[in-house]
């Protein structure tokens, strides 16, 4: 017979209550969203008393109500579209860089035996090596062999990382095969988290950043006025290096001489620094860079150093007290200080002729690291907010469509059932956003897509149920024992036909990318609310109209 417990009553209204209180933000999307972004600004900024501007947008919406929305997507609110090619040949030459710091000192243990020792220089991403003694060329290249490490990745098992062989009387390193593919790899996966890093610190919402192919990386950033913006922040690769001074000079084509760069001043206009080419550390043993202020009051930079970068940073300014040393930013020298004493601390200061935004941008940089590649950018657009628009009065047209067109189905189908489960479909779609919202999914044009065919799909098992209430009620039974029956027969055809499309919908959420993940979220999410709805509210509905009218016969 027809009994729902009272717990179970009370625990289906609360589910839907929530629902509908998650999903009540996005009827005032701009109130909360001023909201919102007050109070990431305040928490960014660490200032405990927030401006007046952020006062008034945080009052725009209640904060003991949930402040979750729908992330609109690219299509729907507009921004910047750019498809880069990071460079990983760059890598190459990086590693062969680290490669020589090893292989000089193994072979100045050896002087006495290989002569002298000097590297060649290359362009094409190997080491060359060339020692005086040629007849223990072969034993310096077993030197070097030995150095060798095996690949760390499943597709170069059993190979080495680097293959050395001899040619004359010049010793040639290069990385192997599997250690390219690995480092490729290696290179793109550190590419798209760097870049996630600093696009989701400058407070953007739900970017869209993934690789395409092998060496391209898609970034697609709802919000942005431009590509040039999101350009500005993640097209520099923002390489932070500490590097001996040799001299300066005002000639930009002067010779900087063997292993040495020529890199122009930041704030001194027409000099130079020629500086040592190995660092003595770089931005990688940074663990933490912020804006601050130097002692004069102007914008600098604060930053300190792992235990291996402080150790590093330690030694050299202890050794090298009264000598000038570099810092540099992407081949510039931003400044050029004299150690007076040793830093043993592992932490400094940057100065420079900075500006309170340039000095928090460059934190920003330095604090999500370093691109290990450069990128070059092949495709860029803005997609204004007026397509966006567009794209949601188009999907709004076809919801209240596909919405309305089901609605008088129902109730012409079904009487008063049909309308029952109407009032079930408008709850199934607040579910549905309710669900969006607490999770932070990102709304694209082809979710609004899922979201139509959720509401087409939304009263298969209301159909269902009502086509079985049907059948037992022509049988002979009675309305109580009828509306049991459909809803206990019609149980297993519901579950079997929302399994196979929920199923669908998850290799598509695996498998897709961009779009089809939208899509696939929103259809997988509606079949859980439209089950839910369908098994559970719209009985509850049912139930609670049979108790209180108590019919004697069932027009369905």
């Amino acid at each position: 017979m027809l009994n729902i417990s009272i717990f179970k009553r009370v625990v289906i209204i609360l589910v839907v209550v929530a629902g509908l209180v998650y999903a009540l933000p996005n009827l005032f999307y701009g109130q909360v969203e001023r909201h919102n972004d007050a109070a990431a600004a305040i928490e960014l900024s660490g200032a405990e008393t927030p401006t007046p501007e952020q006062e008034a947008d945080l009052s725009a919406w209640p904060e003991w109500l949930p402040s979750g929305l729908v992330n609109l997507g690219l299509d729907l609110r507009g921004g910047a579209h750019l498809l880069a090619e990071v460079q990983v040949e760059d890598v190459y030459e990086a590693r062969m860089d680290a490669l020589w710091q090893e292989v000089f000192p193994i072979l100045r243990e050896a002087r006495s035996v290989v002569g002298t020792i000097r590297r060649v220089p290359t362009d094409d991403g190997t080491l060359r090596v060339r020692i005086g003694n040629t007849e223990a060329i072969d034993d310096a290249a077993e030197l070097v062999r030995q150095l060798a490490q095996p690949v760390t990745s499943l597709t170069g098992a059993g190979a080495t990382d680097i293959e050395v062989a001899v040619e004359g009387s010049e010793i040639v390193a290069q990385l192997s095969d599997a250690e390219k593919l690995a480092t490729d790899d290696r290179t793109i996966q550190q590419s798209l988290e760097i870049i996630r890093r600093r696009v989701d610190e400058v407070g953007t919402r739900e970017p869209t950043i993934q690789r395409q192919g092998e060496d391209r990386v898609l970034i697609q950033v709802p919000g942005l006025g431009s590509a040039d913006e999101l350009k500005a922040l993640i097209g520099t690769t923002a390489q932070l290096t500490f590097q001996p001074v040799v001299g300066r000079t005002s000639d930009a084509d002067q010779a900087p001489g063997p292993n040495n760069v020529i890199y122009p001043s930041v704030d001194q206009e027409g000099v130079y620094y020629i500086l040592e080419d190995t660092p003595v550390v770089t931005g990688e043993d940074l663990t933490n860079a912020q804006p601050t202020f130097d002692t004069n009051g102007r914008p600098a930079v604060n930053f300190s150093f792992n235990p291996h970068g402080a150790r590093l940073f330690g030694d050299y300014t202890a050794e090298n007290v009264g000598s000038p040393f570099a810092i540099v930013l992407d081949e510039e020298v931003i400044s050029a200080p004299r150690i007076n004493e040793a830093i043993p601390g592992g932490s400094g200061i940057i100065t420079g002729d900075f500006t309170v935004e340039e000095s928090t941008n460059l934190a920003v940089l330095l604090r999500a690291g370093a691109l290990p590649a450069e990128m070059t950018f092949l495709e860029e657009r803005t997609i204004g907010p007026e397509l966006g628009a567009d794209s949601i009065a188009a999907g709004e047209i076809a919801s209240l469509v596909a919405f309305a067109g089901v609605l008088l189905f129902m109730g012409l189908s079904y009487g008063w059932f049909g309308i029952l489960a109407n009032i079930a479909l408008i709850l199934n779609v607040g579910l549905l956003f309710g669900l969006l919202s607490a999770i932070g999914a990102t709304l694209t044009l082809p979710g609004i897509a899922g979201i139509v065919l959720t509401i087409g799909m939304a009263v298969d098992a209301n159909v269902l149920v009502f086509e079985r209430i049907r059948e037992e009620s022509k049988a002979g039974r009675g309305p109580a024992r009828a509306i049991d029956l459909g809803y206990e027969k019609a149980l297993s055809a519901i579950i079997d036909a929302n399994i196979t499309t929920f199923l669908t919908a998850g290799i598509l959420f695996l498998m897709g990318s961009g779009p089809v993940k939208g899509f696939a979220v929103t259809l997988g999410l509606g079949i859980l609310t439209s089950v839910f709805t369908a098994i559970f509210v719209t009985r509850l509905m049912v139930v609670i109209w049979f108790e209180r009218r108590r019919p004697k016969t069932l027009e369905v």
